[in-house]
């Protein structure tokens, strides 16, 4: 090969070589195996990462605290015979019935952190996914990898809704220890007056469980839109807590009883109707319609807005 002929060819595999499309940040990884195992080491680090924080530990230790401070409260109060209050069909009313079967406490632990504690925790975590990783400067690094905006708010998604099961979770396993510890177990009797197995009983309270992390569905995607707005963590935490707690005041407004089934908090208590035989399943299938609706309402707007900011930090 004459001299001219190899500088040609050293010219053509440069073109070739400087037109090789670089991955960009949106860029996916190759197909197969390796991509599956780049998302699964991908969600895996979301997952260390999260619940490494001080206040994601710290947040899941007041959850547990909950049923144990509930327990002990009603051992004290029916120290002396006395029933422990509540009354009526669902909700708060399972504190009734803890002194006879320590179970309930898991039901009463569950009615008392859904509408402020566990929602708040979740609304913590949503709101800090996005904004906390611009305001600590890593989410460009995020994006350099072959990740993709769209895949990166998915596995962040995916994080906050792991997170939902855990906490729910650990306030469920914490009134079942101090149920143990402080009351007797045994067969219990449901909402309409029939009776079930312990066993039978322990299902229901891990299928209530579930209900209630799928029901902080809304929130969570509520939580990541409000977390792609603005690029401080603190802020968008403080937004979605916020209005958390707006739209808890105004669940309970009457004169607003037209739009209130429409809330997100609505029919969170509906998981009562798990305890009731036959079980009713109307509001049960209201409230995970809603959780749908509002996911994908929330989830589309925090994508619409994630693929289309300037990530400057």
């Amino acid at each position: 090969m004459s001299q001219a002929e190899e500088k040609a060819s050293q010219g053509r595999g440069a073109v070739s070589e400087v037109r090789l499309p670089p991955r960009g940040r949106d860029e996916p990884p190759p197909a197969g195996s390796r991509r599956t195992t780049f998302y699964g080491t991908l969600f895996r680090n979301e997952l260390r990462t999260t619940f490494r924080r001080w206040r994601t530990l710290a947040l899941l230790a007041v959850l547990a605290a909950v049923p144990v401070l509930v327990g002990i409260a009603v051992k004290i109060e029916t120290g002396d015979g006395s029933s422990a209050g509540g009354g009526g069909g669902g909700g708060p009313a399972f504190i009734s019935q803890i002194t006879n079967n320590g179970l309930f406490l898991v039901f009463t632990a569950l009615a008392a952190t859904l509408p402020f504690f566990l929602p708040m925790s979740v609304g913590v975590v949503a709101g800090d996914a996005i904004a906390g990783e611009a305001n600590a400067g890593t989410l460009r690094y995020l994006l350099v990898a072959p990740a993709g905006r769209t895949r990166l708010l998915l596995t962040k998604y995916a994080t906050v809704m792991t997170f939902c099961l855990v906490a729910t979770l650990v306030v469920a396993l914490s009134a079942l220890a101090a149920g143990a510890v402080l009351f007797p177990l045994g067969d219990l009797t449901t909402i309409s007056g029939t009776r079930i197995t312990f066993t039978e009983g322990l299902g229901r309270a891990l299928l209530i469980a579930l209900v209630v992390a799928v029901s902080l569905m809304g929130v969570a995607a509520l939580g990541l839109f409000v977390s792609t707005l603005t690029n401080s963590g603190i802020a968008a935490m403080a937004t979605t807590v916020g209005l958390l707690i707006t739209v808890q005041i105004l669940d309970q407004i009457p004169q607003l009883h037209a739009l209130q089934p429409y809330f997100f908090s609505h029919y969170w208590l509906s998981f009562a109707d798990l305890m009731r035989e036959p079980v009713y399943w109307d509001d049960l299938v209201r409230n995970l319609g809603l959780q749908a609706l509002y996911a994908a309402v929330f989830g589309s707007a925090a994508w619409a807005r994630f693929t289309a900011k300037d990530i400057t930090a």
